[in-house]
This record gives C-alpha cells, structure tokens and sequence, in this order.
C-alpha cells in the first residue's frame, strides 16, 4: 500500500461543501443526517446555506468539517470499492482533521466524533477571552528559523509554533502582543511574509490548556478502538495504533503543534506516494508538493472527483 488517506482542518469550510454529494449519492447523505441526530440539530442547514459567518464559528466549522470528509469516505466506499483497512497505508489529519481520520478508520464512531468535535470547538473558543490571543503565519522561514523567532517574541509571555506546515509556512499562536512581536521579528529575518490570521483564539499553543482539560473529560466516557489504519498522529509525526495513547495524543493535540511537515515526510520514508485528500478544500494536497518530492496529492471533494481518486488508488496498489 503505498496510499495515505488525510483529513483537512479548520480553514477549509465553505458554505454548499458536501451538497452535491449528499445530493448525489444516498449513503452521503446518511452522514449528514447522522451528524445532525448526534447534535440535536440541522448542522447541515448551515454547512449548504450559512451564512458562512456561523459555519466559521469554530463549534461549527470542527464537526461540519469531518462530516463532509466522511460523507466524501463513505462515496468512495460505496462507488469506488475504497476500503481503509485495505487501501491506506495509513491516515492522517491536519488538527480537527486527526478526528476525521479516526472515524474514517473506525477507531472512533462518527456521532461520537461529531459531539467530540463540537465540544472542542466550544473549548478552544471559551480558553481564551478574545482579542487576548492571536495567531500569525510566518511564510518563508524554516521550522527552526520560526522557533527562534517565536522564542525571542515571547519576552515572558507565550508565542510557540502551532503549525508547521511545511513549504516554509510555519504558524506561531500565543498572547497577542508576542504574537505581533513575532510579526516584526519575522520581516526583520527575512519572512517572505508575516501577517495576523483571521483567527478566533490562540489554537495549539499553551493558553488552551483549559480545552485540552475540557477534551481529556469529553474523551474518558467515549469508545476509542483500534484504527484500521495506523494513525500519524499530529504531536509524534509518526504512527500509533493503541487506543489508549490515541486518547492521550488527541488531548496533547489541543495545546501542542500540528507537526505536519514532519508527519508527511514520515509517510513518504515508509513508501507512501499518493496522498489522497478526503473532504473539503485543497490545503494538504497543495502543501504535499512542497513537503514530499515525487509525491501525489490527490483532492477528493465531489462527485467529480471520485474517478480520479479510484485510478490513483489502483496505481498505488
């Protein structure tokens, strides 16, 4: 197997994402209707006709996110023969994205996912009171340059990489006046670019420890099994299988980096060379070009994109 099957994070919503398969395809929408019966609400209604104001907040976006990946997974099962435990080598996902691989592996449930999910958006949003925290991407620097960077910022209060995301794209989070420090600092460095993203709360740094308290309680009443498929888990950059440290890295994960450039170069030293892209946006297939030569990033978000997918995964058969 020479396939890994990845999961996109916050950011890649857009209202309308996932309806023409739910439209399409019975067993995609089976999905949605699971997800809304998990929240007691019509989460779709919001994810096919916003505003896209409420799907961004961050309750909303995180479950709306994984049920369009899984609606997207359980297409490519029904219509292309897809199967995680046969096909993927392993499955990975940026940030909230690592709770998609999970239900896409059947490690965890997806009603289960979905209220894990929105009690995390909940808790990252509630940590941090806004305007307190901020996050910056640094473009151009390497992860080390970003660290000292970030380190030199800090001056006694947080700034730490959140994101490394590989192509020289490295995003720091922490207290909003080291986190402008490090804009500057940046520029001074030689960043290509650094500029304040358009973000709610400080995620991945220390300041979300009160959401990592939140999600170690949300985690302990649910089910976690074995994954079909090895997890490249976001905090180690390499596989883990045992549903007891699956728990304990998906808490680690609130506070800790998203080690995404190391996790994809870790999947192509184990063979791996076609990276399929399961659910909405292009992010991760844009930025497996940039991390892992020779690789294949293949975006699967609709019904156009199933053919494609099938082909890719029959060459790395």
């Amino acid at each position: 197997m020479t396939a890994a099957f990845t999961f996109p994070g916050q950011g890649s919503q857009a209202v309308g994402m996932g309806k023409a398969l739910a439209d399409a395809f019975p067993v995609a929408r089976a999905v949605f209707d699971e997800v809304d019966a998990a929240l007691g609400e019509k989460l779709t209604a919001t994810i096919w006709e916003g505003p896209a104001e409420t799907l961004q907040l961050t309750e909303n976006a995180q479950p709306a996110l994984m049920a369009v990946s899984i609606a997207t997974l359980r297409v490519l099962e029904a219509e292309a023969g897809f199967s995680v435990g046969r096909d993927a080598a392993y499955v990975a996902g940026h940030s909230l994205g690592e709770y998609s691989a999970l239900a896409a592996a059947g490690s965890l449930s997806v009603s289960d996912t979905a209220r894990l999910l929105r009690t995390r958006g909940l808790a990252m949003q509630k940590a941090v009171p806004v305007g307190a925290g901020a996050m910056a991407a640094l473009l151009g620097l390497d992860y080390d340059a970003a660290m000292a960077v970030a380190n030199e910022a800090a001056q006694g209060e947080v700034c730490q990489a959140a994101n490394d995301n590989g192509g020289g794209q490295v995003v720091v989070s922490g207290d909003k006046a080291a986190v402008d420090r490090a804009v500057e600092i940046a520029k001074g460095k030689g960043a290509k670019r650094a500029m304040l993203l358009p973000v709610s709360a400080p995620f991945h740094c220390k300041l979300m420890q009160p959401a990592a308290d939140a999600m170690a309680e949300a985690l302990s009443g649910v089910t976690i099994k074995a994954p079909a498929a090895p997890l490249v888990s976001n905090v180690l950059a390499s596989a883990i299988t045992d549903p007891d440290e699956i728990r304990r890295r998906l808490i680690e994960q609130v506070t800790g980096t998203v080690r995404w450039r190391e996790s994809v170069a870790y999947m192509a030293s184990k063979g791996v060379t076609r990276f399929l892209e399961i659910g909405a946006g292009k992010v991760l297939t844009g930025l497996v070009k940039r991390i892992a030569d020779g690789a294949v990033g293949i975006s699967v978000s609709g019904p156009g994109d199933i053919a494609a997918a099938k082909d890719a995964l029959a060459a790395s058969a």
